[in-house]
């Protein structure tokens, strides 16, 4: 019986390729347009990277950990079960980081959208492998829909946030001197 939901794992091999390689992909590209945008004229504090910038490249990291979590070539689902439930709770735990970094910061004012794709989507993603990982064990094909979906919707938060960056940097960069001073 563990032995089948065991195998159950290689069914998904050609997914978590396809979604290690794009987190991973898109990991990179996070340092190249943090690297772009650096030379800005409007330097923003640490404090608003911490809150925006860098956990976009935590997601993108766990969905790649994620990845190599479930390729892995697993005797047991306990395993996995176990290592992927410890690591969502540091997932859930990084997100309260996140919103004490969001309230503290003082470059931007969150609106709805921020709250939602920083704060609310990651939490529901990092809740749902930690409920994936209970059922894991005893309830493999539903649990591993739901670590899909979660892993899908980590990197659609990440490409959201990275987007998001961007164009706000570029729309501040565009701005007249004087209106980016006030």
């Amino acid at each position: 019986m563990q032995e089948a939901a065991v195998s159950q794992l290689s069914t998904w091999q050609n997914f978590y390729v396809i979604v290690g390689t794009s987190a991973a992909a898109l990991t990179g590209l996070m340092f190249v347009v943090v690297t772009l945008i650096a030379g800005t004229r409007s330097p923003r504090s640490s404090e608003a990277v911490g809150a925006f910038g860098t956990p976009t490249v935590f997601h993108f990291g766990f969905a790649l950990f994620i990845a190599a979590l479930l390729s892995a070539p697993w005797h047991t689902l306990w395993q996995v079960s176990l290592l992927l439930g410890l690591s969502a709770l540091a997932g859930v735990a990084y997100i309260i980081i996140v919103i004490r970094r969001a309230l503290r910061q003082n470059d931007y004012q969150p609106v709805l959208e921020d709250w939602l794709f920083h704060i609310i989507f990651p939490f529901l993603s990092y809740a749902a492998f930690v409920i994936s990982a209970i059922v894991l064990p005893g309830n493999a094909p539903p649990a591993l829909f739901i670590i899909a979906a979660a892993s899908l919707l980590l990197l659609f938060i990440g490409i959201h946030n990275s987007w998001d960056s961007v164009t706000y940097t570029i729309t501040e960069r565009l701005q007249p001197e004087s209106e980016s001073q006030d």
